[in-house]
Parts: structure tokens; C-alpha cells; sequence
């Protein structure tokens, strides 16, 4: 399984707001940049993934899970790029904000360190224990 982390600015679509979309989940769309859409298209059903809320916040609250694997995206009009849906799974028990990860010496190789405006990103099965630590768990 791999691991990926979702930036997405609460004020367009929280974590409370995947929470309640439940099993049903919903898509990942919007996403028009070429290395994001290659993340995307290697994402597997059950990969598993942060919910990170950009500019508001600056943290990772959640872990959500591919539940269909990537289709067109009907909001992109060049037929280019893709989506995938996702479901919450759990809330982390400690939201990581962006400070802690940047304090870790553990995590200076960490996508979101190195590519900071990436809206999808691989993280490492090291980078996801640590943040999982960092944490203390889910809820």
C-alpha cells in the first residue's frame, strides 16, 4: 500500500466535511498540475493518505483511503486530468502542523518540506510512521 498526503484549504473542503460525506466519500477533483495528476494515477484502491488543511490551520488532521482509483475529471476541459475519490478513515488523536513537521530532522526529505504548493504528494512508509507518532495515533 502506498501513502500520499491531500492539501486542501478548509474553507473550500474541510476535514469535518470529508468526515461527513462517510462511506460514500467524494472526489478529488480540480487538480491541473502534471506531477500531481501522475500521483494520482498511481493511487490504488485502499492506499491510504493525509488530510492536510492548507493555508488555514497548516496541519494534518485525518487520514483518508482511495476508494475508486483515478477516471477524468468532468471539471477539466482539456480532458487532461484525472481524479480519485476518497473516504475519511480516522481523525488524528494530535493534529501535525507544518512547524512540527519542519522541527523533525527526521522528515527534511518529506514531499511537503520540498514541494510545498504540490496539492498531492507521496509520503514514505518511514515519513508515515513518524507522522503517525507525532500524532499519538488516531482517534
Amino acid at each position: 500500500m502506498a501513502h500520499w498526503l491531500y492539501k486542501s484549504e478548509p474553507f473550500k473542503w474541510s476535514w469535518e466535511q470529508q468526515v461527513a460525506a462517510a462511506d460514500k466519500g467524494t472526489h478529488w477533483d480540480g487538480v491541473r498540475n502534471h506531477l500531481a495528476k501522475q500521483q494520482l494515477l498511481a493511487m490504488r484502491l485502499g492506499d491510504r493518505g493525509f488530510f492536510y488543511h492548507s493555508n488555514e490551520g497548516k496541519e494534518i488532521v485525518g487520514i483518508v483511503e482511495v476508494i475508486r482509483q483515478a477516471y477524468p475529471d468532468p471539471s477539466d476541459p482539456s480532458g487532461k486530468f484525472v481524479m480519485v475519490d476518497l473516504k475519511a478513515v480516522a481523525a488524528l488523536k494530535n493534529p501535525v502542523s507544518l512547524a512540527a513537521v519542519k522541527a523533525e530532522p527526521r522528515l527534511a526529505d518529506m514531499a511537503l518540506m520540498k514541494f510545498s504548493r504540490l496539492s498531492v504528494q507521496p509520503v514514505t512508509d518511514a515519513e508515515w510512521d513518524i507522522v503517525l507518532e507525532m500524532a499519538g495515533g488516531t482517534r
